[in-house]
């Protein structure tokens, strides 16, 4: 079980891994980090609540999930919608709550972005932005806390542009840089409640919909990003997922505040460059 704030340390075990017993909900469940942090985190033993607004992305993965015979559908709890409608969120939390009676980790992974030159960004555009990017995580995260107990772990999935200029993607990369101040503040704020408030920055990850922006960037962008991690190859989501789940698990209970890069070295060369 998951301990308090001043509990004797977890034995340094493999079973320390695990996240048997625990109910850790993923927005943007359907597709990339989310989907599989989903999956590592149902095979690591927790029970997952999912959204995401991709009906048929999610549909498949509540099939691969159900047909895990370590999983089952007891372990599974799944709601299509929007992560920018407050009341949807709201209503989604509920019904976790109900299902499973608590929330032992929430992972912050909804959000998505569009190539678009500051000066040629809408109003409209920008708002989109801010509200996938950032309201979504403040209305979710606000939701779940009252949900956790001590134990808790809340992971926001941000991005390496929160920590460099990101040309063409100006309001997205500041609402990242903005989650990772909150993850910051809610360190501080939440740590007497036993809840930790961690980040990850993955790059070099291609995940769904990097496609057709990489093929905007060689386009139109003067800018160019690092063509390969300097680590040599590119990664499979999972590879973020596999951090989160350490994140969320007894291996990091005393790790809040902080963000954990990963990108294969990506933060370390540096960012964009002009061609």
């Amino acid at each position: 079980m998951m301990g308090g704030v001043n509990d004797e340390p977890v034995p340094l075990t493999p079973d320390a891994v695990r996240l048997d017993g625990r109910v850790v909900v993923v927005t943007g469940a359907a597709n990339g980090i989310g989907r599989a942090t989903a999956v590592a985190a149902a095979a690591f033993g927790a029970s997952v609540s999912v959204c995401d607004r991709d009906v048929d992305g999610l549909a498949v993965l509540v099939d691969e999930l159900g047909r895990d015979r370590s999983v089952g559908p007891d372990r599974i709890h799944a709601e299509v919608l929007d992560v920018r409608d407050r009341d949807s969120v709201a209503a989604f939390v509920d019904a976790t709550v109900a299902r499973f009676g608590v929330v032992h980790g929430l992972v912050n992974n909804a959000g998505g972005t569009y190539r678009a030159e500051f000066v040629d960004s809408s109003a409209k555009g920008d708002r989109a932005l801010v509200d996938e990017n950032f309201t979504s995580v403040v209305d979710v995260t606000r939701a779940v806390v009252e949900a956790m107990g001590a134990g808790g772990s809340i992971v926001n999935v941000t991005s390496s542009e929160a920590f460099q200029a990101a040309p063409g993607f100006s309001v997205y990369a500041a609402m990242k840089a903005a989650v990772e101040n909150l993850t910051r503040t809610l360190a501080l704020e939440l740590a007497d409640r036993g809840i930790r408030v961690n980040s990850v920055a993955p790059d070099g990850i291609p995940t769904h919909g990097d496609a057709a922006l990489a093929e905007a960037v060689q386009a139109e962008s003067r800018f160019r990003p690092p063509p390969v991690p300097p680590i040599g190859r590119f990664a499979d989501p999972s590879e973020a997922a596999s951090v989160i789940v350490f994140l969320l698990g007894d291996l990091a209970r005393f790790v809040t505040g902080t963000t954990v890069h990963v990108d294969g070295g990506l933060h370390a060369a540096g960012g964009w460059h002009r061609i």
